[in-house]
């Protein structure tokens, strides 16, 4: 079930006409924010965050219950400002040997967590506001699953991963 939010507001400086936005973008210079569906695990993002990437890999699937929508920032950017949930658990097939973050209290998958890489991957639908990131990739698309087509995007589709287009 979800809850409508009436008391969205449209903004002083919108056109008159203009749309109520429920929640305000983020500015640029602000840390974005997120966390889990219960709230026991909260972060801070005190740096810049990449574009998101779509991994269609089963271990991503099975983790998210579709594909997993990610962007990603520097470990030393990403600040827990409420952990008392987060659990971590190996992810056994992952080619990174990472590890995979979630809320102990709720389920929420939140983080991606690859040993030997120096940024830590954040499940985009766990934002507050997402403001200027957008789908630039699909990886793993070998394994997508039977029931979905991939789409005609006009965006890279990778076999594997495509790690060797990042910045």
């Amino acid at each position: 079930m979800t809850q409508q939010n009436d008391s969205a507001e449209t903004p002083a400086d919108a056109p008159a006409g203009a749309p109520a936005t429920a929640i305000p973008p983020r500015p640029s210079d602000a840390p974005a924010t997120g966390g889990c569906l219960c709230g026991a695990v909260r972060y801070e993002v005190r740096g810049s965050l990449r574009d998101v990437l779509l991994c269609h890999c089963v271990e991503c699937r099975r983790w998210h219950g579709h594909i997993s929508a990610c962007t990603a920032a520097a470990k030393g950017d990403l600040v827990l400002t409420e952990q008392r949930g987060l659990r971590w658990i190996p992810s056994p097939h992952s080619d990174a040997e990472a590890r995979r973050g979630f809320c102990g209290e709720c389920g929420s998958s939140l983080f991606w967590d690859p040993p030997r890489r120096e940024t830590i991957s954040i499940a985009a639908g766990t934002l507050d506001r997402a403001a200027g990131l957008r789908v630039v990739s699909h990886w793993y698309v070998s394994q997508a699953g039977e029931y979905y087509e991939m789409p005609d995007d006009g965006l890279p589709h990778h076999a594997m991963s495509g790690e060797g287009e990042l910045p």
